[in-house]
């Protein structure tokens, strides 16, 4: 059979480090195949060889049996060859179809852009998508949800033959995750090879058919999906057993940590109440839009509350802006690390220690040592992997970079953990530490409530749910009663 894709032996150094040692992968037509592997497995570095992005130091690619060296990712997409990327890229000033056909916009008859044209194609095409966006939306008034929907069709209007999806569920909902799963359905019919890269093993036994295995740099096995399992999969991945893949060591106490009373927010939630305890790991789930993220908005001050009262360990809690929030313990872990959770230009230690400068800083001026201390506490508690902390931010791997967001706000001690997302873009065993981290707060007496798309994760880590519809709480569930088909009946 003749392959789509078909590569041998590629390697990868920068700077004398090694970032691929012998990549290979077959990708054959009317397949999904998975490219699975933890941070730092090379996988990043694979797909931008393979996309032009960056030349390899040895190794063959094959496009259907002729040998091919793409310099650009233009030289890539007019072979057929297009990609969704991880990493989020919009034009904010911008709209969506201008961002959708950006460098290959319609012409007019008299020169200029067909904007009618344009915008009529890209509406089509979100439609045909069955994605919930206008095409005329300027690109900074979507969710970080809807930017990655828009990025899905901007790939898929290039009609390629060769489309890699690199953790493309990463920010949506599990609607739109099974909207985009029928359409990679369409693509395999139509005799497309689809690469598939995701952290969500769930996903990758629903919708792959084969996988490849990175772990790193190496390749370490490939074959089909049906003939391996998920403990397999994992042991391939982190090169061990990972044992229990939730951890639950905390106990819920009948303290209440943090309260909620008919919170209202003119447009995006209406009437949520729910009580957190302490040593409890409270869930929130629904689908894109339902309003989870507006309820911690709330919560830490950046969304102005139009009614509802807030209570922490029992006292009633005015906050005005995050500043406010900050004083009172609570944290907020958000959706998107790298927009505002870190400053990725900065070093690992500043990051750390952003949230606690006032601290830090008594006389207008930064402690070093105690700034170094810190740093060096939250590095060991968490386990961070950094070659010094003075390097940036931006050179760790994402379940790394997720550790200094937490470290950050663990410097001040808080009492009520407020996570979205908390491991979204974060391989198998990070997010097992992570977990433990969670756990650890609990089990010590902190409230932990925890935003998570993932099914499996929000049924694994949380000892009540509470269910979001169109704004409004459709229901709290225990534990013992909650499953998968529970979540998704309430929630839709």
């Amino acid at each position: 059979m003749e392959f789509l894709l078909e590569v041998k032996g590629l390697k990868k150094s920068f700077g004398g480090v090694a970032a691929l040692r012998d990549g290979r992968f077959q990708l054959r037509p009317g397949s999904v195949h998975a490219l699975c592997g933890g941070n730092g497995a090379g996988k990043s570095t694979f797909l931008k060889i393979l996309m032009g992005i960056h030349k390899r130091d040895a190794g063959s690619i094959r496009r259907r049996g002729k040998d091919v060296d793409y310099t650009s990712p233009a030289e890539a997409l007019a072979a057929g060859i297009a990609i969704i990327e991880q990493e989020l890229s919009p034009i904010p000033h911008m709209t969506v179809a201008e961002n959708i056909y950006l460098g290959r916009e319609p012409s007019a008859r008299f020169g200029g852009i067909d904007f009618k044209t344009m915008n009529r194609n890209a509406q089509a095409l979100l439609d045909r998508l069955q994605f919930n966006i206008r095409a005329t939306q300027f690109m900074m008034n979507l969710s970080v949800a809807q930017v990655q929907l828009v990025e899905i069709a901007k790939a898929l209007s290039h009609d390629a033959e060769v489309i890699f999806m690199d953790e493309p569920t990463s920010a949506i909902g599990e609607k739109e995750a099974q909207q985009l799963f029928a359409t990679i359905e369409r693509l395999k019919a139509e005799g497309k090879g689809v690469v598939y890269v995701s952290h969500r093993l769930s996903e990758i036994f629903q919708i792959a058919d084969s996988y490849t295995a990175f772990r790193d740099g190496s390749y370490v096995g490939s074959g089909a999906l049906a003939n391996i399992d998920r403990p397999g999969l994992i042991r391939l991945i982190v090169g061990r057993e990972l044992g229990e893949e939730y951890i639950k060591t905390n106990v819920p106490t009948v303290t209440p940590g943090l309260e909620v009373a008919g919170l209202t927010a003119e447009g995006k939630v209406n009437d949520i109440s729910f009580t957190a305890h302490k040593g409890e790991i409270f869930g929130i789930y629904g689908l894109m839009g339902s309003g989870r993220t507006e309820i911690f908005n709330c919560i830490f001050g950046i969304d102005a509350v139009s009614n509802g009262q807030i209570k922490l360990a029992g006292e009633p809690i005015t906050v005005r802006k995050p500043a406010e929030a900050m004083q009172h313990g609570i944290a907020f872990v958000t959706e998107d690390r790298k927009l505002t959770g870190l400053n990725l230009i900065d070093s690992v230690r500043n990051n750390i220690c952003l949230a606690s400068l006032p601290e830090m800083s008594p006389n207008f001026s930064m402690d070093r040592r105690a700034e170094a201390n810190a740093s060096r506490d939250m590095i060991q508690r968490f386990g961070i992997k950094a070659a010094r902390d003075s390097m940036p931010v931006s050179g760790l791997s994402g379940g790394n970079q997720q550790k200094v967001v937490l470290g950050k706000w663990f410097l001040r001690k808080p009492k009520v953990l407020l996570l979205d997302e908390p491991t979204r873009g974060v391989d198998v065993g990070a997010k097992r530490e992570i977990y433990r981290i969670i756990c650890d707060f609990a089990a010590e007496g902190g409230t932990v409530i925890m935003i998570s798309s993932e099914i499996d994760e929000v049924l694994g880590m949380s000892d009540r749910i509470l269910v979001m519809r169109q704004g409004r709480s459709a229901g709290i569930l225990k534990r013992e009663e909650a499953d998968a088909q529970s979540l998704v009946h309430l929630s839709t």
